[in-house]
């Protein structure tokens, strides 16, 4: 599973480098509501930012600690904003006082891997450095993603989620 340096996939048997612990979401739950044919005229995406209709997103690092680790567990997702923040957003975006800005909120537009019901939960984006995504910060009360990200996860808790989201891929 877990050797000094190796990671092994127990669906597939992979070996990686390390353990995998970046998950990447391409686009914002709602892409996936618009037909194929429609993509062109009703979507506009860039690589940190979404427009699909009236509905503005930004990509954001959502980060839960191991703490027996060097390393977090990181997923990249999809937080749903209102045009205003999102302007403010497009403004700012190689700004460095966007630091001072404060969080913005939304709502998460992406099912987070083992974390079930995760779609629409309240969130924070807080700023970070010119050329870094901000950093999602789960609110939503008593939900087990902000548990985690709140007191962390154990290296094995990491393991099992990383090896069911591999399997997940598999299938």
């Amino acid at each position: 599973m877990l050797g000094s340096t190796q990671f092994t996939c127990s669906c597939c048997g992979k070996v990686y480098s390390e353990i995998p612990l970046c998950f990447d979401s391409d686009y914002p739950a709602y892409y996936f509501n618009v037909p194929e044919n429609e993509v062109k005229e009703r979507v506009e995406m860039a690589e940190n930012l979404c427009v699909i209709d009236n509905y503005y997103f930004h990509k954001g690092e959502l980060m839960i600690p191991i703490n027996d680790h060097p390393k977090d567990l990181i997923f990249n997702v999809w937080l749903t904003i209102t045009k205003e923040n999102f302007e403010i957003r497009n403004t700012l975006w190689n700004d460095p006082e966007r630091l001072k800005q404060e969080p913005y909120f939304g709502f998460l537009h992406n099912i987070v891997p083992t974390y079930d019901n995760t779609l629409g939960i309240k969130a924070l984006a807080c700023e970070n450095n010119v050329g870094f995504t901000p950093d999602i910060v789960v609110v939503e009360e008593n939900h087990p993603l902000r548990i985690d990200q709140l007191n962390g996860i154990t290296l094995h808790e990491a393991v099992e989620k990383v090896q069911a989201i591999l399997k997940d891929w598999q299938h």
